[in-house]
């Protein structure tokens, strides 16, 4: 086994072997190891107090913040309230200043009483119930040894923890799924109690004996789980249900939220009456013996367990599973299904393995439920941001405001006086609907997100906020407040004599070297910048749109039609943020030159590629002259492209059609989840059969297709990488939707073909190999 060791933070303590239920179906009394005949029926004060030490040993071995801890059975009431009390008195003396303890009992319920909700309040133990709906259901599994009904008893004790004084305590409810029962009345039966949580679970079975299949579907607990999980929809989800909750998570490219599905490593061990360590409980239905790892309490520590074959064995992640699991393109939701649920002893269908190589039981179950949960939820669950570039621009303009919260979060007070003044003018300038709009447009400016990306990366490394990174806030707001027309006096700092106001321009203020603290205040007609020796009347008085001359360096501005209205930055200090470096200051000529270029080939755009040409006139928003290359997207942010000394205008627009589909992608990648799993395996390009991660294949895919809509030579092989992408593993909702708005694009390729014909294009190489990469924050 290899990678390092996960330790474990959830730790099920057995205070009780027996059970006051006779349920039939019950993986400790009814299924292959029969161990629970062998051990003491209630937990020595020895086997509590090494179970302590253990606890607080790995605890602090591995720096954990807190440890769960479930008091488990048989059934863990009837070790009675005193025994209950030095098991909770004895693990939080021993946690007591290492790690939090979330203790937690999970119980049938029968023995319930307030003698006990009493306990648990003093020592904050939270109740998990098992109850399997209406009575019918309930009975036909869950009763006394006599055959008496268990349902009456169990409804008081949910009713009791519904009382004001313990609902704090309730965990929720676990049912135990029956596909003879009626799904819609079991839903019923347990959304009428208002649990704040329920958890369907499928009854532990294995390839030896496998669940009861009645009318012989190999999808009957799917079929059962879906009409319950439209039920849950229909009512409104009145309540979080565990499985249905990780299945919609691990689609979106979230975590699996419970330990039978989703390919985390498992970090559980059990401690039996006896002191015994034991791995996950749920393989006492495989064999007897399935479970042991030959540890105990008393002599070993939790490290020991942890390093156990059979323990690592469900920490490999894909890896763990059966090469037929890892060719499936749900396995990143299903993980291959509970790890017991695959065991095979040597007879059984034909091509599975001894052992627990082999996919779950209920694989084709599992398959069903979750393509029909997505097939239910896709639209619901799909982020905007894919379907429309108005919502993606928003989705980032969160984000940037997100991470500015976040650093000033950070720094908590430490960032100077300059930063402290600036934040308080910002909330000052948003107080009004311009000048909040005028500060929308500064953050939205490119290298916003490089400054704060790397700012944020500096502070949370410990290096400090540089001092440049201090001084961008300032420059931020006196330009928003410019822009606003806002009379604020705003301080900034300038750097070789150079004043820079991001969007705006550079107001020269000395020579090279030279570097000071200015107050930017907005005019009716432009701003003035004053420094402290400056005296009245002698102060710098600059209107933005005036030419450039000896104090005022604008930023360029291309204007010439068919293209949009866009920044030529060559003056942020943070431009410098692409592959190729970024050039000098261009001369005015250049900067005119550039303008004739970039009309030419936009019209090129424009004719060819119309929808992309019009999105790309709503993304971007700036330009940087680079000194070589084609057209490149920044390292942060969306909205600017880096673009080299191209010439010919089919070449130019072919770069920023490029440029553009890279930057793109790369956007929505910050603000939703296109994949997960990125570099588990890898996969082959039908362009030139080179192997890759599935990041790049989905990058080259998304670049290649937006230039086949161009020039139709690029679109080789991109039907065949789309389907590859949408039965990959690692895809999720909303890759899958990138995937169908990308085939709606190509389906115009015959009209392209057609305007496109007899234009002489570069070859097809030249699209590059790229790799994959609400709350709206005020300032207060």
């Amino acid at each position: 086994m290899t990678g390092p060791l996960v330790p474990f933070r959830e730790f099920v303590l057995k205070v009780h072997s027996r059970c006051d239920l006779a349920c039939d179906h019950c993986y400790v009394y009814e299924h292959a190891d029969q161990s629970w005949l062998t051990r003491p029926k209630t937990i020595s004060d020895e086997a509590i107090s090494w179970t302590a030490r253990r606890l607080a040993e790995h605890a602090t071995a591995h720096a954990l913040p807190s440890v769960t801890v479930i008091l488990h059975g048989g059934e863990p009431l009837l070790a009675g309230p005193a025994r209950l009390r030095r098991v909770c008195e004895e693990l939080g003396s021993a946690l007591n200043g290492i790690a939090e303890l979330d203790l937690r009992i999970h119980t049938n319920g029968v023995q319930l009483s307030p003698r006990y909700l009493d306990l648990f309040d003093e020592f904050h133990v939270r109740v998990g119930i098992s109850l399997d709906g209406d009575r019918a259901a309930n009975d036909r599994h869950r009763r006394f040894a006599d055959g008496r009904s268990s349902h009456p008893m169990v409804l008081r004790a949910v009713e009791l923890l519904r009382e004001e004084r313990y609902r704090h305590l309730d965990l929720g409810l676990l049912c135990t799924v029956d596909i003879h029962n009626d799904p819609v009345a079991v839903q019923d039966a347990l959304a009428g109690l208002e649990p704040p949580l329920v958890d369907f679970l499928l009854p532990h079975a294995t390839w030896d004996d496998p669940p009861p299949r009645p009318d012989g579907s190999p999808t009957a607990y799917a079929d059962w789980l879906l009409t319950a999980f439209d039920r849950w929809t229909e009512q409104g989800r009145p309540m979080p249900v565990r499985l249905f909750a990780s299945v919609l998570s691990s689609l979106n490219g979230g975590p699996s939220l419970t330990e039978s599905l989703g390919l985390a490593p498992t970090d559980l061990v059990v401690i039996e009456t006896d002191g015994q360590l034991e791995q996950v409980d749920s393989l006492k239905s495989a064999y007897e013996g399935a479970a042991a790892t030959g540890f105990d309490v008393f002599r070993n520590t939790f490290d020991e367990v942890a390093a156990h074959p059979g323990v690592r064995a469900r920490q490999l992640g894909l890896a763990g599973v059966s090469e037929t699991c890892r060719r499936c393109p749900v396995v990143r939701s299903c993980g291959g299904g509970l790890y017991t649920h695959r065991y095979r002893s040597g007879s059984g269908p034909e091509g599975l393995d001894r052992g627990f190589d082999n996919p779950s039981v209920y694989c084709a179950d599992l398959a069903a439920l979750i393509r029909g949960i997505e097939e239910r939820t896709a639209a619901a669950t799909e982020s905007p941001a894919v379907r429309a570039p108005d919502e993606l621009l928003a989705a980032h303009q969160d984000l940037t405001r997100t991470l500015l919260a976040a650093l000033h979060d950070t720094l908590d007070g430490q960032g100077g006086a300059l930063w402290d003044e600036a934040w308080r003018l910002a909330a000052t300038l948003e107080a009004d609907a311009p000048g909040a709009e005028a500060l929308d447009t500064v953050l939205a400016h490119p290298y916003t997100r490089t400054w704060l990306v790397d700012a944020l990366a500096d502070v949370e490394a410990g290096r400090g906020l540089a001092e440049p990174a201090a001084e961008r806030l300032g420059a931020t707001v006196a330009a928003a407040a410019v822009r606003a027309g806002r009379d604020l006096a705003v301080p900034v700092a300038y750097r070789d004599g150079g004043l820079y106001l991001p969007t705006l321009g550079t107001v020269v203020l000395g020579g090279p070297g030279e570097r000071g603290t200015a107050v930017v205040r907005a005019t009716g007609d432009g701003f003035l910048v004053r420094r402290p020796r400056d005296t009245p009347g002698t102060e710098l008085r600059i209107a933005p749109d005036e030419p450039e001359g000896p104090h005022w360096l604008p930023v360029h501005v291309l204007r010439r039609a068919p293209a949009p209205v866009l920044l030529l930055d060559d003056l942020d200090p943070l431009r410098d943020c692409f592959d190729a470096p970024a050039t000098d200051r261009l001369e005015a000529e250049e900067a005119d030159a550039w303008a004739h270029r970039v009309g030419e080939a936009w019209s090129l755009l424009a004719d060819a590629v119309p929808g992309q040409a019009a999105e790309a006139a709503l993304t971007l928003t700036t330009l940087t002259p680079l000194s070589t290359g084609d057209a490149e997207p920044g390292r942060h942010g969306p909205g600017a492209l880096g673009v080299g000394p191209s010439v010919e205008p089919n070449e130019l627009a072919l770069g920023l059609l490029s440029g553009f589909r890279r930057a793109k992608l790369r956007a929505l990648g910050e603000v939703t989840d296109l994949y997960a799993l990125d570099g588990t395996w890898e996969h082959r390009t039908p362009w030139g059969n080179e192997h890759v991660t599935f990041s790049r294949l989905l990058a080259e895919t998304f670049e290649r297709a937006g230039l086949g809509l161009y020039d139709p030579r690029f679109l080789t092989g991109v039907p065949e990488a789309l389907d590859k992408i949408e039965n990959a593993a690692e895809v999720t909702v909303d890759g899958k939707q990138l995937i169908s708005a990308v085939r709606k694009e190509i389906s115009g390729t015959r009209s392209a073909t057609e305007k496109n014909r007899g234009r002489s294009f570069p070859p097809s190489g030249h699209a590059a190999n790229v790799r994959g990469s609400d709350q709206k924050v005020t300032f207060e």
